[in-house]
């Protein structure tokens, strides 16, 4: 029977470790990923339910303008097949007594129109217009409007 034990200190003199398993552990905030924040990245494991604990599933990957072709075509762009379809709510949205304001809006020839009405948008295709025509309906293209008061504008601009 053993009656004097040696201490942990005297006995772990000379290891890299200390009695603390791998040396990595013990230095620092490397084992856990890093301090705070840090080691919360892409591929984080450690701390990946901290995090979508914290934040969602929002604070992977990319959010916002990744590209420039991303931010290229903000116009916003509607069917004649959805203008039937939804056409009892876009009338109550933008529409008053026959004639519907999408100003917003680039209108494109897909799907029919049953209806006889009076379309303004910003753009309008030539299937569209075509399309709202044969129904007996008008369409009237707001960015035609647009460019020529910009070209009034610079035209009198230069003759003063």
């Amino acid at each position: 029977m053993k009656i004097h034990k040696k201490k942990k200190s005297v006995r772990l003199r000379g290891t890299n470790s200390g009695g603390h398993g791998s040396r990595k552990k013990w230095k620092g905030s490397g084992h856990r990923g890093g301090k705070g924040m840090a080691g919360t990245g892409k591929k984080a494991d450690q701390k990946k339910s901290l995090v979508i604990k914290k934040y969602g599933n929002k604070y992977f990957g990319k959010q916002g303008v990744t590209s420039k072709g991303s931010a290229l075509n903000k116009l916003k762009v509607i069917n004649l097949g959805q203008i039937q379809r939804n056409f009892n709510s876009l009338m109550k949205k933008f529409g008053s007594n026959g004639e519907l304001n999408l100003e917003k809006y680039k209108v494109l020839g897909n799907g029919e129109l049953k209806e006889k009405i009076t379309i303004k948008a910003r753009d309008i295709s030539k299937s569209a217009k075509k399309g709202i025509e044969k129904v007996g309906g008008t369409a009237i293209n707001l960015g035609e409007r647009i460019v020529k008061e910009k070209v009034k504008v610079v035209k009198n601009s230069e003759e003063k």
